[in-house]
């Protein structure tokens, strides 16, 4: 038997404008470019922390019949700090994904906020690197930069970018925390001392690097030197280490300025701000490679979150620090 399949007329008029709405778009081609153009995106991602880059691509191009790419350059709203630098190469990427670079000028060079290079070959396209180094004088602030090419015919064309908010919080990287040695954290100098320096900086020691390889448990520690003397087992605190220090022990929370791999989590300002540590202890136990540990100091000044870099059994470890003042 045939089936016969009946379609109301409202049902039947919205297939008819969804097949109308279906129909393909003609292809247009680009406007070529007619006059010196330029573009920039910014390549890096997560807070912009004062010591650390921000890091642009800066492209230009002119049509050949209008002459040639003569210079570039940016301008930041407050100088970079040293090591800022435009790359004095054009990049392109590779079929396989690798990034190369081809020389077509002369270093940069750096003047007051104005960062230049000049094209020693001929081009009429090119994208150039441009690295800023947040400055001291810029934390807590906002900073924005203006990108120029100039032609050989005259033009010059440029791209604003910013503002961009810059970081209240400090890092340190790589600090080297060893059993009975260099043991004691402060969290103001963003540092460790031995039990002969902690004494002359007493007031600022924070938190006591330990490992114990029994209990199971306790293992790598950061413990409060104000703790119970059971978290503390064999440890003669230097003359005036006393403080007693929040912390709250956290796993999978792999900064990626501190864990300098492949994550994508970044801690920013907001973290520091929101985060109640009222009811947390003044001891951490049992830490392990990528774990972390938020922080607030006795004095209510300081929050910090020490991550984790690397252990090792023989009693040592290597940490790295954001510290958000309050």
């Amino acid at each position: 038997m045939r089936k016969i399949i009946y379609i109301q007329p409202i049902v039947f008029l919205l297939l008819l404008l969804s097949l109308a709405a279906c129909k393909k778009e003609e292809y247009a081609i680009p406007d070529p470019v007619s006059e010196l153009t330029n573009d920039v995106i910014k390549r890096t991602l997560g807070p912009n922390i004062v010591g650390l880059p921000i890091e642009f691509a800066y492209a230009m191009a002119i049509p050949g019949a209008k002459g040639k790419l003569v210079a570039a350059q940016v301008e930041a709203s407050i100088a970079g700090a040293t090591g800022t630098f435009l790359e004095n190469k054009s990049y392109f990427t590779r079929t396989n994904g690798a990034d190369s670079g081809v020389t077509i000028g002369s270093p940069s060079i750096n003047d007051g906020k104005f960062t230049r290079v000049s094209y020693t070959v001929d081009t009429t396209a090119a994208t150039l690197r441009y690295f800023y180094i947040i400055p001291e004088e810029a934390r807590g602030t906002a900073v924005s930069f203006t990108f120029t090419a100039t032609s050989s015919d005259g033009k010059t064309a440029s791209y604003k970018m910013g503002p961009y908010n810059i970081s209240k919080m400090a890092i340190k990287r790589n600090i080297a925390v060893s059993n009975n040695n260099n043991a004691y954290i402060s969290i103001e100098d963003m540092a460790v001392y031995n039990s002969t320096t902690a004494v002359a900086n007493a007031g600022k020691i924070d938190l006591v690097y330990l490992f114990r390889a029994t209990p199971a448990a306790f293992t790598h520690a950061l413990v409060s030197p104000a703790a119970d003397v059971l978290y503390l087992p064999g440890v003669t605190l230097p003359v005036g280490v006393n403080r007693s220090t929040k912390t709250r022990k956290v796993f999978n929370l792999q900064d990626r300025n501190l864990a300098q791999l492949q994550f994508g989590i970044y801690i920013d300002d907001k973290d520091f701000q929101e985060i109640n540590l009222s009811d947390a202890p003044n001891y951490a136990l049992g830490l392990r490679a990528e774990a972390g540990t938020w922080v607030e100091t006795m004095d209510g000044k300081y929050r910090a979150y020490i991550f984790v870099n690397s252990v090792n059994a023989n009693g040592s470890a290597v940490i790295s620090m954001l510290r958000y003042t309050l």
